[in-house]
């Protein structure tokens, strides 16, 4: 029985490999048969057959074999990679990730990987019988008489090919021999802990006798062969398998040459204690510009993190605090050597406590990698099921942002993706009527941009028809005839992230049924993020989304409102002004003022939350805030100024508060209220089209 933290180290190499054997499956099908990637492939295969095995993992290590298997002939060159080949490869990957999710849930499996197992046999069958040249051959005149001749084993040229390159890139390339203790009971495992010494080195086997599969089967007399491509020197090599319990003897031989000499040549059985033998050809360190850096890492649980940041952001509380009583002794005492000390003191410990911050939430960063990787599979096989060629195009892997961020942004995306595929892109007939490429263009790009990051995802499609749209809301009668004749281009664009608009004729199980976009904006607005769409008819459509870094410490405008003070997202204020009361015009019954030439819906803070506003001299404070081009001014008392906040939840004995996202602790130990901006511009937004009020592009 394995432990709970040998199954998690079992689930997190399983899950680098389905990465690798998806990004592989695909790359085979747009580039053909690549020697490096099909080595890859069967590589990962075969890490997860002999560690399932290994787990008791039977389904799994029976699925993985047959893929091994399969590749093992492509690495060969007897079998080609063709359409449908590839369609059954995802198909067992698909049911390699059902076994993945048994195992994570700590279930019976009842998935049937029989089907998939027999349609990869399928390809197996009628292959062509290897020819007789270009084999390995083992000797038998050293391994004397009751040693069995081994199966003749081809060695193709691509296999020739990759220790050619290997040599020339500053690899070395090895011959090894393993032998076993006669009694060994285990041969299976014995071979188990030999490959996966050998791939933790770095190691990449490009042949074997017997076969690995065999091999791993414990189907072997005395010992078996390899050959394999290394960056280390052959003692390392040897050490690390002397070292395997129950190994008896190994023999390492650099290969410094390649001629027909490796048709021929395996090794009889190692002496116990036999050490290679290097030439002086054959080099001890790798060259300077393949240097294997060395990672060091340490795995730690998400909720430690989390716990860090809460420890930081309380950190953080106390130093404004500090900061704040500074201020108030020195304005009472001027200046004296303990204030200026205690001056001194806050500001050092103000520079500690921000890198620390900035540390601890380098730590929850996490690259927008992990969310884009699952996109080019699914975009595969919905440009499958739609006859459609999308070539997509993905920038910005490497661009980092919060853990809590990422959790939220893959849904919006593949909405966006989604629809892209199904709405935006014409078919290949279509595009060549238009005079466009057969092929049509997806592009997701990430980005940095000051303290946020910026998500984009673009198509070269149809774009979006302002009329048609204008159409389908007075159809769906979301707003009055007036109203929408109104509408900009832009405003009516907008108008898809509506609850359920949807211009599809058709409705399909990919998109069409009127919900998507919607939640996307919601979803977006959630994590004070901002989600903008720009689009063309006939050339296509960008949607573009700006996120927070992170969700626990944000900058924030603070106000205040009958003793009360208030803060707002710095990231969703746009400016501030002060405007006279006679300057409040009432639209259909609703307070508005005129900015710049625009109209400004005004919401009054005090009226919202039931409070009293302070009786001025006639000036009014107004914040405007914004998601996207939406607006709204909000009345306040006074305006404070700039802060960093740290963001607290209201918890379960508050629960939900309309118009309130959250609660900090300033610096006098007071309670500061977050505003919801989304609550403010929702209101807004819903009564547009009953008030007309008119959209302010602010």
């Amino acid at each position: 029985m394995f432990s709970s933290e040998e199954i998690r180290v079992f689930l997190d190499e399983l899950e680098e490999k389905i990465d690798i054997l998806n990004d592989g499956f695909l790359t085979l099908e747009r580039e053909g048969e690549t020697p490096g990637i099909i080595q890859e492939i069967f590589r990962a295969a075969h890490t997860i057959k002999g560690s399932s095995g290994v787990m008791g993992y039977d389904k799994m290590a029976a699925l993985t074999h047959e893929m091994e298997n399969l590749f093992s002939l492509l690495r060969e060159g007897r079998l080609k990679v063709t359409p449908q080949m590839v369609d059954v490869l995802f198909e067992a990957l698909d049911t390699l990730k059902l076994l993945r999710d048994e195992v994570t849930g700590g279930t019976e499996g009842s998935t049937d990987i029989q089907p998939v197992v027999q349609k990869l046999l399928e390809f197996q069958d009628n292959v062509p019988a290897a020819d007789a040249e270009d084999q390995i051959r083992p000797e038998t005149a050293a391994s004397g008489p009751e040693r069995e001749v081994a199966e003749v084993v081809p060695l193709t040229e691509a296999e020739r090919e990759v220790i050619r390159k290997a040599l020339d890139h500053g690899f070395s390339a090895y011959r090894l021999r393993v032998d076993t203790d006669p009694g060994c009971q285990m041969k299976s495992v014995r071979a188990f802990l030999v490959f996966q010494e050998l791939e933790k080195a770095g190691v990449q086997i490009i042949r074997s006798v017997p076969p690995a599969e065999e091999i791993e089967q414990g189907k072997y007399d005395e010992g078996f062969e390899l050959i394999g491509l290394s960056q280390d020197d052959a003692d390392r090599l040897h050490g690390l398998l002397s070292n395997i319990g129950e190994v008896s003897g190994v023999t390492v031989e650099p290969i410094t040459r390649l001629d027909d000499s490796l048709k021929d040549r395996v090794f009889a059985p190692a002496e116990p204690s036999r050490k290679p033998e290097q030439p002086k050809a054959f080099p001890a360190q790798p060259q300077p510009d393949v240097q294997k850096k060395t990672i060091r890492t340490v795995r730690i649980d998400v909720q430690k993190l989390d716990s860090l940041m809460n420890l930081v952001g309380e950190l953080v509380i106390e130093r404004i605090r500090l900061e704040r009583f500074a201020d108030i002794l020195e304005s009472k005492y001027r200046s004296e050597e303990m204030i200026d000390t205690l001056n001194e003191i806050s500001g050092h410990l103000g520079q500690i406590t921000s890198q620390l911050q900035e540390e601890i939430m380098m730590t929850r960063m996490l690259p927008i990698a992990q969310v884009f990787n699952r996109f080019p599979r699914m975009v595969r096989d919905l440009t499958h099921k739609l006859g459609k060629e999308i070539n997509l195009v993905i920038e910005g892997r490497d661009t980092e942002l919060d853990r809590n961020v990422i959790e939220v942004i893959s849904d919006p995306l593949i909405h966006l993706i989604r629809n892209a595929i199904d709405h935006g892109l014409e078919t290949p007939a279509e595009r060549i009527r238009m005079g466009k490429p057969r092929v049509g263009t997806l592009t997701l790009r990430a980005f940095h941009q000051e303290s946020h990051i910026v998500i984009i995802v673009e198509d070269d499609g149809r774009g979006l028809d302002p009329e048609k749209l204008r159409a389908k809301a007075l159809e769906k009668q979301l707003f009055d005839a007036e109203t929408i004749r109104r509408m900009s281009d832009q405003e009516a664009a907008n108008l898809i992230f509506q609850a359920g608009f949807s211009t599809a004729e058709n409705v399909s199980d990919i998109s069409g049924r009127g919900v998507g976009m919607d939640v996307v904006k919601a979803q977006i607005e959630q994590i004070n993020g901002i989600v903008e769409i720009q689009s063309t008819p006939g050339q296509g459509t960008t949607v573009t989304i700006k996120l927070p870094l992170t969700l626990a410490i944000i900058r924030a405008l603070m106000v205040s409102l009958d003793n009360h003070v208030y803060a707002f997202p710095l990231n969703n204020v746009v400016e501030t002004v002060q405007v006279g009361a006679d300057e409040i015009q009432l639209l259909k019954n609703s307070e508005v003022v005129v900015v710049r030439g625009e109209v400004l819906p005004l919401v009054r803070l005090g009226r919202l939350f039931r409070q009293r506003e302070a009786a001025g001299n006639g000036k009014l404070y107004v914040v405007t805030v914004g998601m996207g081009k939406d607006r709204v001014g909000v009345v306040v008392d006074r305006l404070i100024g700039e802060q960093e906040i740290v963001i607290k939840s209201l918890g379960d004995f508050l629960g939900h508060i309309p118009g309130i996202s959250g609660a900090t602790i300033l610096g006098d130990g007071k309670v500061a209220l977050i505003v919801d901006v989304r609550v403010l511009l929702s209101e807004i937004v819903k009564n547009r089209g009953r008030r007309g009020v008119v959209h302010a592009a602010g």
